[in-house]
């Protein structure tokens, strides 16, 4: 391996956390010295109003390990994340928060996991938690919801803090809200071996949470884009030609019924309404002219990804 290689990246999205970078960047160097890691930081300022990129701009100064990205406005975790991996060296990439609830002590552990045990990543799980209930209780329900929908056994999707193999990093695609889904983007992207290890987690010392009822509501909506995305990517007519189907057949049959009942009633002299008369078969029209809809949209979706420049990006793990 190239002697200039980073062994480790350490990858800090900050917003508006000018207080925590100091006292972070020196617990991280200190982690690093005792355990003689070669290391980089890289901190990616999203767009912060506070002096953040300045207190960055005067780390770089002090610590020849530090790199800076800076945003010209906030665009998120996600966007910060999707540059740092895209500048990252180090075999080995950490992802954590800047507020100091994540603690540097855990890189050795995890790395040594990642390279010594065969992890692709591992997750941090933050099993005694010092957020407000408010926080912790949304948080397991969303954690729950996550781990039965995804099948991936983790307790903390959440958690800031992670570790990747260099490779899982430069394979995936993290947009809107998918930090929190890193784990199943990259088991769709071919990386089965995810871990989990019990973290330290500490109370917040400056700032305020983020956290918000807005997030929670994305949250859930990028996991069920996430969950289609995975399962039905590819191939959108397998889910909307399946939905339209079903719409199509109970509509045509209903239809069906509701002539064929009026025929055998006037055949045998029997009281009946008029068709049109019916909720039944306006809602059974109804039922058709969905079914013809959703097997459009799955039209429209496979002329959509045959026209897409990925379309054949298919990721080599080896050749011979």
């Amino acid at each position: 391996m190239n002697e200039n290689k980073r062994t480790v990246t350490i990858l800090i999205p900050c917003y508006n956390e000018e207080e925590s970078l100091p006292e972070l960047v020196a617990w991280i160097d200190r982690v690093a010295r005792t355990h003689n890691l070669t290391y980089e930081v890289i901190l990616v300022d999203d767009g912060s109003s506070d002096g953040s990129w300045g207190v960055i701009e005067r780390l770089k100064g002090e610590y020849a390990a530090v790199r800076g990205i800076s945003f010209l406005r906030n665009y998120g975790k996600s966007a910060a994340l999707y540059c740092g991996f895209a500048a990252a060296e180090g075999e080995v990439v950490f992802t954590m928060d800047a507020d100091l609830q994540d603690s540097p002590d855990e890189i050795p552990a995890m790395r040594r996991m990642i390279l010594e045990e065969g992890y692709d990543l591992v997750s941090g799980w933050k099993k005694k938690r010092h957020d407000p209930v408010g926080k912790r209780w949304p948080s397991k329900f969303f954690n729950w919801t996550a781990r039965c929908a995804s099948g991936i056994r983790l307790h903390d999707f959440n958690c800031g803090l992670k570790a990747y193999r260099k490779k899982v990093v430069k394979s995936i695609e993290v947009y809107g809200e998918m930090h929190r889904f890193i784990p199943i983007l990259a088991r769709q992207a071919g990386f089965h071996r995810i871990g989990e290890k019990v973290v330290e987690h500490h109370a917040r010392k400056y700032g305020h949470s983020k956290f918000g009822i807005e997030r929670m509501v994305k949250g859930y909506l990028d996991l069920i884009t996430v969950l289609f995305m995975s399962h039905f990517g590819r191939s959108p007519m397998y889910f909307f030609g399946s939905l339209g189907t079903l719409m199509f057949l109970f509509g045509g049959g209903t239809t069906v019924w509701v002539i064929a009942d009026k025929l055998w009633k006037q055949a045998h002299d029997l009281p009946l309404r008029p068709v049109t008369e019916q909720p039944l078969f306006y809602l059974a029209i109804l039922a058709v002219i969905l079914g013809v809809q959703l097997f459009l949209a799955g039209f429209l979706g496979e002329l959509v990804n045959r026209g897409s420049s990925d379309r054949n990006n298919y990721r080599i793990d080896k050749t011979l």
